[in-house]
C-alpha cells in the first residue's frame, strides 16, 4: 500500500483486528481512502473466553453521573474496528477528523463492493503473523454474543453475493474458452497476415 490508488478495497477476512487498524490509520492519515469489507471475519488473537470478559470489562466502564454521555460501547464488528482506529488517530484535530472520513467499514461485502477487486494486507494476516497453533477468536463471535443482531443476516446476505459470484465466474471462465477455441481456429488462416505484419516489426 505504498502508492496512491483512488480507492483501496480490503478484505477483512483473516486479519487481525489491531494490525490491520494501525496500517489503516497510517494510510488514511496520509490521505488514501480506504474502504473494509467483512468486518465480522476479523480475528483477534486469544481465546474466545479471554476475549469476551475483556468486552465485558470493557461494558463496565461509563460514566456514573450520567451514563448517557458514554462511553459507548459499540457491538457491531465494523464498529469495533472503527474505534480501534480512531484510538491510532488524533481524531480531535481537522487532521485526524479528515483521516477517519476517509474510512469506510462495512459487514459483509455490500453493493458497488461485491464487482470491485479486493485486497489483502499481508502485514496484518493472521496466517503470517500470528504463531501456528495460538489460539484466536473471530470479532463476529464476540459480537454476537455482547449484543450484535445481525450475525444471521449477514451470513445470509453472504451466501446470496457467493452463489452469484459463482455463477458469474463460471460464465466468464465459459466465455473465455469459446474467445480461445476461435482465434485457435483461425491460427491457420491469419499466418500470412501475422507474418507479413511481424515483418514490419510489429
Amino acid at each position: 500500500m505504498s502508492t496512491f490508488e483512488k480507492v483501496v478495497v480490503i478484505d477483512g477476512k483473516g486479519h487481525l483486528l489491531g494490525r490491520l487498524a494501525s496500517i489503516i490509520a497510517k494510510q488514511a492519515l496520509n490521505g488514501q481512502k480506504v474502504v473494509v469489507v467483512r468486518c465480522e471475519a476479523l480475528n483477534v488473537s486469544g481465546e474466545f473466553f479471554r476475549n469476551k470478559l475483556k468486552y465485558h470489562a470493557y461494558l463496565n466502564k461509563r460514566c456514573i453521573v450520567n451514563p448517557t454521555r458514554g462511553a459507548f460501547h459499540f457491538r457491531a464488528p465494523s464498529r469495533i474496528l472503527y474505534k480501534a482506529i480512531r484510538g491510532m488517530v488524533p481524531h480531535k484535530t481537522a487532521r485526524g477528523a479528515a483521516a477517519l472520513d476517509r474510512i469506510k467499514l462495512f459487514e459483509g461485502v455490500p453493493a458497488p463492493y461485491d464487482r470491485v477487486k479486493r485486497m489483502v494486507v499481508p502485514d496484518a494476516l493472521r496466517v503470517l503473523r500470528l504463531k501456528p497453533g495460538r489460539k484466536y477468536t473471530t470479532i463476529g463471535r464476540i459480537s454476537h454474543e455482547v449484543g450484535w443482531k445481525y450475525q444471521d443476516v449477514v451470513a445470509k446476505l453472504e451466501e446470496k453475493r457467493k452463489a452469484k459470484s459463482a455463477a458469474y465466474y463460471q460464465r466468464k471462465t465459459a466465455l473465455a474458452a469459446i474467445q480461445k477455441k476461435a482465434i485457435d481456429s483461425k491460427v491457420d488462416a491469419l499466418k500470412d497476415v501475422n507474418s507479413a505484419i511481424a515483418a514490419l516489426g510489429n
